[in-house]
């Protein structure tokens, strides 16, 4: 068994979102309280004929442990070959693999989660990649099926246990839904109680949630946090906060919220030094535009941040909000 599943652990994942899961995001996730973080996810293909810009966006720091990589693609040796390639590069904890993914530009190529209307091949993958990795865990990630008229969560379970993959998480919705309505964790209970693999449970997790009713509940293993964390990396902190005193971490200030930003963007700048500021400040503009969430005159903030050049506007910015606040205070 993985080592963060054991003696009754019950980890917080970050989960892997292409274009915000970046090396300052995963270290301000870990930093709050995440046990588990996951890359963005990569074409397998850009890892094998050595993309720079893919091998820069996994790379990762050792305090980030655990860590893993997620890597997409709909060839069964090309799977294996990449995955045996980051392993040997950058020893992660884990191998992730993407079956899950509902984008289009991922669907045509029958990659992420167009393999759960194929899960022979699916599990040719699986297994594949795990023949490559005698010395690294291999996990997987799914939704419910391509549809409401296909819901192949259990099916597509039990044929990645059956070939060694060692956890799997399950995002409760389909991939026609996207991330529309609710997820559905009855879907996500059946599974966790027809295999033997820890499974841990994904989609629509936010604050408001009891994260121990959701355990006993729905025999889950452990949690993946997306969306709600974008912007908000003290979520970790709080539904953990929930389970030890059973009350609500503070909310952070205006001025901690900066401070996130400013530390976020040392990260970027020490990780990048390749990049102009205006590149860089252009690749973190999601991030930046996320963490403002919230503040007095976001919107405007929003506008600014989506538009910066350099990193004195960043610092200008912050100085003439927190002057604001201040003002009104």
């Amino acid at each position: 068994m993985l080592p963060w599943f054991q003696d009754g652990m019950f980890p917080l994942y970050l989960a892997p979102m292409a274009g915000f899961t970046d090396i300052g995001f995963r270290t301000l996730c870990k930093e709050k309280g995440a046990d588990v973080v996951v890359s963005e996810f990569v074409l397998a293909d850009a890892i094998i004929r050595g993309d720079y810009k893919v091998w820069n966006s996994i790379e990762f720091t050792e305090e980030q442990r655990p860590m893993g990589v997620q890597i997409f693609g709909s060839e069964a040796d090309t799977m294996a070959d990449a995955a045996k390639k980051i392993v040997d590069s950058l020893n992660p904890d884990f191998i992730d693999l993407n079956f899950g993914c509902p984008a289009k530009k991922v669907t045509c190529k029958n990659a992420g989660s167009s393999l759960l209307k194929d899960l022979p091949l699916l599990g040719e993958i699986c297994q594949a990649v795990v023949q490559a990795l005698p010395n690294c865990p291999v996990t997987a990630k799914i939704r419910m099926g391509w549809d409401s008229q296909t819901i192949v969560a259990i099916e597509a379970g039990k044929v990645i246990e059956d070939v060694g993959i060692q956890a799997l998480a399950i995002h409760g919705r389909t991939k026609a839904q996207g991330y529309k309505g609710d997820a559905n964790w009855d879907v996500i209970h059946q599974v966790a109680e027809s295999i033997s693999i820890p499974v841990i449970g994904n989609g629509s997790i936010d604050a408001k949630y009891d994260i121990c009713k959701l355990r006993e509940q729905y025999s889950v293993s452990g949690l993946m946090v997306g969306r709600a964390a974008l912007g908000n990396p003290w979520l970790f902190q709080e539904l953990k906060s929930k389970v030890d005193d059973g009350v609500a971490s503070p909310e952070p200030s205006i001025g901690e919220r900066w401070e996130l930003v400013m530390r976020y963007s040392e990260i970027m700048k020490g990780h990048y030094t390749h990049l102009r500021e205006d590149m860089l400040l252009g690749l973190m503009k999601g991030r930046l535009v996320s963490f403002v969430t919230g503040f007095p005159g976001a919107r405007k903030l929003r506008n600014r941040l989506s538009r910066l050049k350099s990193w004195d506007e960043l610092y200008a910015l912050r100085d003439e909000s927190l002057s604001a606040i201040e003002l009104r205070a």
